[in-house]
């Protein structure tokens, strides 16, 4: 594939900005970052994969590894800045989920003492764990805006921050694991996973290609809930001063 052919596809980049400018929705900025960004980082992490791949020692993955966590705590803490220690909510929550699932599938053996599994499968367990972590704490920012008024009566009556924050803090984890629930549901159907595909492609049997899929997608399920689980609760707990009142920082735009 050419350069030329890419510089054609990133027109559907340049569309989704057309979108965005029309719509008014302000985020043609990130949209033209993002994809920069996107290409010059896997440019680099190429030649980053290649020289890892080479390495033996356990503890430089597991270096890389916290990296990647640490990087994705402070891309989701920055989604979520409207509540106090967002990031360090982040932190904890991608990194448990990371660390639980990545353990599991480590005992279980589908993940092997090898930089060609470790760093691939932690990578996407991290990612998966940012996703949950990023939409929770966004639609748990929109939950306590909305329902504000209703908080601080609660509160002013006597009712625990536990109490005011409940329903929020549900539809916040119930909204973060939608798009999980909705691969899992369409898997197969909707679109082919790229693991289970390239196994087959690559000359693998098509029943171990399903069961290391299937792996991957509980995979992907319990790093959403532990991660968004994790970031809701402590989210929830750090947008209440006791039970006086929510200190949830207003956003503006």
């Amino acid at each position: 594939m050419g350069f030329e052919i890419l510089l054609g596809v990133y027109a559907l980049v340049a569309l989704a900005m057309g979108m965005s400018f029309y719509r008014n929705l302000g985020i043609e900025k990130d949209l033209f970052l993002g994809s920069i960004r996107a290409t010059v980082q896997l440019i680099a992490m190429g030649f980053v994969l290649k020289w890892l791949f080479t390495l033996q020692e356990a503890e430089n993955f597991f270096l890389v590894l916290l990296f990647m966590t640490c990087v994705a705590a402070v891309i989701s803490g920055n989604r979520g800045r409207a509540i106090p220690n967002s990031r360090i909510i982040a932190l904890a929550g991608i990194g448990l989920g990371s660390a639980v699932t990545f353990t599991v599938l480590y005992t279980a053996g589908v993940i092997k003492n090898e930089a060609n599994y470790i760093i691939p499968i932690g990578g996407m367990i991290v990612g998966n764990a940012m996703n949950a972590a990023s939409l929770a704490m966004n639609r748990l920012i929109g939950e306590l805006e909305h329902a504000r008024k209703r908080i601080e009566t609660l509160l002013a009556l006597g009712g625990s921050a536990r109490q005011a924050g409940e329903e929020p803090a549900r539809q916040a984890l119930k909204a973060a694991l939608i798009p999980t629930i909705d691969s899992m549901k369409t898997i197969g159907l909707v679109h082919l996973p790229g693991i289970m595909t390239g196994f087959l492609i690559a000359g693998g049997s098509p029943l171990e290609a399903v069961k290391f899929q299937v792996a991957v997608v509980y995979m992907i399920a319990g790093t959403a809930g532990i991660a968004g689980t994790v970031v809701v609760v402590l989210g929830v707990r750090q947008c209440f001063e006791g039970n006086l009142r929510m200190r949830l920082e207003r956003q503006d735009g």
